[in-house]
């Protein structure tokens, strides 16, 4: 025994030398964890269920006939906010899977956070409006400030 010092110091060093592997291991069944993650969500009344994997790609998506009774836009609207919904749902599971590995006080757990919530946010609650508005319908001869309703070319005069 070399005295309570240094073998308190020899236990100190131990258990620092210890952590990188620690770490490594603990970062390493992070990796796991969140690979196996996976997140659904349901929209138009149960109508529509999405399920994504952890990188937030769309794994599967169930339709039920009751769709057909949407338009193409409102249908595809609604399963892009049910996806939008499905993937900040990871956020909260990669969340759990964070404590329980590496910690969410540590700088491995803070980056992996913040990036699945800066990549995967909680959806707004309204819909946005659409950022551009819809196109015009092509206008038709006559109206006013349209396609001109007198020929334009000197061959063409007007000969009444």
């Amino acid at each position: 025994m070399l005295g309570p010092d240094l073998d308190d110091a020899e236990d100190r060093l131990r258990a620092w030398s210890a952590r990188p592997s620690g770490r490594a291991d603990a970062a390493a069944a992070l990796a796991d964890r969140v690979a196996g993650i996976s997140a659904t969500a349901t929209g138009a009344g149960d109508a529509i269920r999405v399920t994504v994997g952890s990188s937030g790609a769309l794994t599967d998506l169930q339709l039920a006939d009751r769709v057909q009774r949407m338009t193409g836009a409102e249908l595809a609207g609604e399963i892009v906010r049910t996806m939008r919904r499905a993937q900040a749902n990871l956020t909260t599971q990669v969340a759990a899977a964070v404590d329980d590995t590496v910690g969410g006080e540590s700088e491995t757990g803070r980056a992996v956070l913040d990036s699945f919530a800066q990549r995967f946010p909680e959806p707004a609650a309204d819909p946005a409006e659409p950022v551009m508005p819809a196109p015009k319908p092509f206008p038709s001869f006559g109206e006013q400030g349209s396609f001109p309703s007198r020929p334009s070319f000197p061959h063409q005069a007007d000969r009444r």
